[in-house]
């Protein structure tokens, strides 16, 4: 009876050891200070969340950091940079400072929006796909197997050639055509920690689907997505240029940085600063969040610990 007793100890004991299980831990504030002190140490990520924390506050404080409204008009076309115009004007005598600060605004805005609707669908189509599995598995694997069949870049002009051209439309299109990275990446999540044996342990307790899945199963499948999310981040930047710059993104008079590189491209010869600067922009934006991502992905994943 006394070895018997010891048989039924062990999964017993083992069992809280999970983390959703525990119902939290007293080393919690510790843990986020452990994080907070490698964070720190990684220089990727600090000079990233650096590069996007000075986009995000000049995107806030614009109006405030900006001599000009950025449709107000000069009679200086074309003036190369100076005292009076940092980054010189553009083909309407318009402040081309102003107009790239206030232009972070629309980038961060399609960006957030964007990658969350992203995020959201996906996640959730990719949570019911690895969790229940059967039809609903192979019907969502099928919609995202046809999403990818197409370059994102070409789906995306395509979506927003059906809705009409504007910004609104950029950003749904933009959304669509990163759902399966997300969807596909919480698919492979789940598949995995369905299998632990804390999950196992639950379900052996009698523990709901639905608890099992919203209690346990998303809150250990979420680190992936979230470093993901912000390398999608930098995408969608790019993205959101790349349809403004063939005309499809925000229209003018709205200084959206790719829609500036394509009214400025005929003047790259004569006035390059009209290209320069919301270049410059979108990379040091695009490289701010690759950064941040690369070292989050460094902290979260114990194998690229060093």
């Amino acid at each position: 009876m006394a070895s018997e007793s010891n048989m039924v100890a062990v999964p017993s004991q083992n069992i809280p050891s999970g983390p959703p299980l525990t119902g939290g831990s007293p080393d919690k504030a510790e843990a986020i200070k452990d994080f907070l002190r490698a964070f720190l140490r990684h220089k990727s990520a600090l000079i990233g969340s650096i590069i996007v924390l000075m986009f995000l506050l000049m995107a806030v404080i614009a109006p405030l950091i900006t001599p000009y409204e950025y449709t107000e008009r000069s009679q200086e076309l074309l003036a190369p940079p100076s005292a009076d115009h940092w980054f010189g004007t553009d083909e309407m005598g318009r402040d081309l400072f102003t107009r790239v600060v206030y232009g972070s605004r629309i980038s961060l805005w399609v960006g957030f929006v964007a990658i969350s609707g992203s995020i959201i669908i996906g996640s959730l189509l990719g949570l019911i796909a690895g969790f229940y599995g059967g039809w609903r598995d192979s019907l969502i694997s099928r919609f995202f197997d046809i999403l990818l069949a197409f370059p994102g870049i070409l789906l995306a002009i395509a979506i927003v050639a059906m809705l009409g051209p504007g910004l609104n439309n950029a950003l749904i299109a933009i959304a669509i055509i990163n759902i399966p990275t997300f969807g596909r990446l919480m698919r492979s999540r789940v598949l995995s920690v369905k299998e632990e044996d804390y999950i196992l342990a639950a379900r052996a307790m009698g523990m709901k689907n639905s608890r099992i899945l919203w209690k346990h199963i998303l809150p250990n499948s979420w680190t992936p997505i979230m470093v993901q999310g912000t390398l999608g981040f930098a995408t969608a930047v790019i993205e959101a240029a790349a349809l403004g710059f063939l005309g499809l993104g925000a229209q003018p008079p709205e200084p959206e940085w790719g829609t500036m590189l394509s009214d400025a491209r005929q003047y790259i010869q004569l006035a390059p600063w009209t290209m320069i600067f919301p270049g410059l922009a979108i990379m040091l934006t695009v490289l701010g969040f690759n950064l941040l991502g690369d070292g989050l992905r460094d902290l979260f994943d114990p194998r690229m610990k060093r």
